[in-house]
């Protein structure tokens, strides 16, 4: 199974630069120039194939991802999770153009030494990194404590673009691991699931939000407060929200999971996300911070498959019909993940009332 595994990373890996920007050049080779023309001719113009292979590609994760957790006294997570990041290092982040921001808002400051917060990527429209660029016109969005930490592996890519894009995601890669790692210190099970989940793996390791940096932090705090070491935990949590403030509730989380306080939070986390959908739009990323409950309810967590496997299907228009510039494929996006939202919902209401029955069958033995 682990070959099979292997070889599906591997795949998955080359496939990502299927919709590479066209003017992207990550080396000054004719053979990436050879690969990078034969890939985009696949992912632009043969785009009903594209989307057969990337629904395949997301059933076969949530297959193995099932097999894993349900095997976990045989596998270890942390020997899978560094070949999941280890595969998927140069993996392109083909179904977000964030990425490349981040990229270019820590080069304002290690590069051109300005404030990416009053400046932004069109300021400096003589840049080679403008031309696969996107959102060039906004300033810095994100909390201080991500940008320092981005601070460092582009520092030490010295304005150099394949250099910038292999440590970035790098520094993914290492939080991500450290985050196995603790979670595998307290819950084995937790562990598997944060290091196979399909929606981490392609949201998190592959197209590199900075949600999965926010919820790795998350899950380092958590460590440390149910290790009744709250100092740190707090501080680790308050770092988080300074990578973006929707994991800001977590700071409140106590150490056991039965008290009120965590459903409360729960809930808060849950709102802010709506509070986003409703005034923006449903974005997939924003649901990885579910995964910094996993200590606390890990039982619903792993109910909501259904509805995880929705947002990673909320592609299609993006890559059966190419790109969100129409209101009409970002409404057909949401009409999908509101159906497996659905569907989920439909799904735990039944699991309810064969809860029940069992119990009403016990009560009656």
């Amino acid at each position: 199974m682990i070959v099979f595994y292997i070889l599906l990373l591997l795949i998955l890996s080359i496939y990502s630069y299927f919709l590479v920007d066209p003017n992207f050049t990550l080396i000054n080779s004719r053979y990436w120039t050879l690969f990078r023309n034969t890939v985009v001719y696949f992912g632009y113009y043969q785009r009903f194939w594209s989307w057969i292979v990337y629904l395949i590609f997301v059933v076969a994760l949530f297959l193995f991802y099932f097999y894993f957790v349900k095997q976990v006294k045989k596998y270890h997570p942390l020997i899978l999770a560094l070949l999941i990041g280890g595969i998927l290092l140069l993996s392109y982040p083909f179904l977000s153009h964030d990425f490349f921001n981040y990229l270019f808002d820590a080069k304002i400051v290690t590069y051109y030494f300005k404030n990416p917060y009053f400046t932004k990527a069109l300021d400096f429209p003589s840049d080679p990194w403008i031309r696969f660029m996107h959102w060039t016109h906004r300033t810095y969005p994100y909390g201080p404590f991500f940008l320092l930490i981005t601070l460092v592996p582009s520092f030490l890519s010295t304005g150099k673009l394949a250099l910038s894009f292999l440590f970035f995601k790098g520094t993914w890669f290492i939080f991500y691991l450290l985050s196995v790692y603790l979670l595998n210190k307290m819950n084995k099970k937790w562990a598997m699931i944060f290091a196979t989940h399909p929606l981490i793996i392609i949201e998190g390791l592959v197209n590199c939000h900075n949600d999965l940096i926010g919820l790795c932090l998350a899950v380092i705090g958590t460590y440390f407060l149910l290790k009744n070491k709250n100092l740190q935990g707090r501080i680790i949590l308050i770092l988080s929200a300074g990578i973006k403030y929707m994991t800001f509730p977590l700071v409140f989380l106590i150490k056991h999971d039965k008290k009120r306080l965590n459903y409360l939070i729960f809930i808060m986390v849950i709102a802010m996300i709506v509070y986003l959908t409703i005034f923006g739009e449903v974005q997939p990323w924003y649901f990885l911070t579910l995964f910094a409950f996993l200590p606390y309810f890990e039982k619903f967590i792993s109910r909501l498959e259904i509805f995880f496997a929705g947002l990673l299907l909320s592609y299609y228009p993006y890559i059966r019909l190419g790109g969100w510039d129409s209101l009409e494929k970002l409404q057909l996006k949401h009409i999908i993940i509101l159906g497996f939202f659905i569907i989920n919902a439909v799904y735990f209401v039944g699991l309810s009332f064969k809860n029940e029955k069992n119990n009403q069958l016990h009560n009656k033995k």
